[in-house]
């Protein structure tokens, strides 16, 4: 008879701590929230007061859709219940993100692709204002090329939200029911 060797099991840490590391903290600087995120663009104006509410919410909106669809997934908020009644397979999965693309190209088609950009420099890439302003006036005095890229993004903002406020009413009257003579 022999006698079996069992391999030693290892315990791992739970991780306590989710803050980004002292690295990326040196590097950015990030709001109270749970978890931290990154303080943005939009997330600078509007405590600035330079957007409104709105226009954040709107912000907030397009990233998500460009996200899910250039990336395939979705960050829920900690308070998200899910929805268990419907379950997606592989190829419901990627129409769900086609679709959500379709509405990242809708509003490069409404409000065109210098917005498009914008966006992406504001959103995707986490470009602050400064950098922003040196990417597109390179020639200028950084404060100016930084007042003028602040004009510009509370303006695409803004027409983001109109844009979104614009599909919401569309939407409400395809919805009503008309009366047929």
């Amino acid at each position: 008879m022999t006698k079996t060797r069992t391999r030693p099991r290892y315990q791992i840490a739970q991780a306590v701590d989710n803050w980004p590391t002292v690295e990326r903290l040196a590097k950015s600087i990030f709001t109270r929230g749970n978890p931290p995120r990154v303080l943005t663009t939009v997330q600078a104006l509007l405590n600035a007061q330079s957007i409104s509410q709105d226009a954040a919410n709107a912000a907030e909106r397009w990233y998500r859709d460009y996200v899910f669809g250039k990336c395939g997934y979705v960050e829920y908020k900690p308070d998200y219940v899910p929805d268990t009644t419907t379950k997606h397979d592989d190829i419901s999965w990627q129409v769900v993100r086609a679709n959500a693309w379709g509405h990242v190209l809708d509003v490069k088609f409404t409000l065109g692709k210098c917005a498009h950009t914008l966006l992406e420099m504001m959103l995707a890439d986490e470009m602050t204002l400064t950098k922003i302003g040196e990417r597109l006036f390179p020639s200028i005095s950084r404060s100016l090329a930084s007042n003028k890229a602040n004009a510009q993004c509370c303006i695409v903002l803004e027409t983001l939200a109109a844009y979104y406020q614009s599909e919401r009413s569309k939407r409400a009257r395809e919805k009503t029911c008309t009366a047929v003579h």
